[in-house]
């Protein structure tokens, strides 16, 4: 009786795995044959590459900033004594 019952098992575990398997398969296939049909109907176009356009920072500019960093920095100071 316990024999018949593991065998019993044994035959709904591998009916399972394989209706899981065959499940996999079809949508790993599915998956391919609906991205296959987007690309052809929604191609995507090809980005164009950026122009790298050299920025020149002017020396006004960086000493602008220096002096605003110094500025905050000297104002944080303050304010701990």
């Amino acid at each position: 009786m316990e024999q018949n019952l593991v065998l019993e098992a044994l035959k709904f575990m591998i009916l399972g795995m394989g209706v899981v398997f065959t499940f996999l398969i079809i949508m790993v296939y599915a998956l391919k044959v609906q991205a296959a049909l987007i690309n052809k109907f929604f191609p995507v176009a090809e980005k164009q590459p950026i122009k790298k356009v050299p920025t020149q920072v002017a020396a006004s500019d960086t000493a602008k900033k220096v002096a605003a960093i110094s500025a905050v920095i000297q104002h944080h100071n303050n304010l701990k004594g």
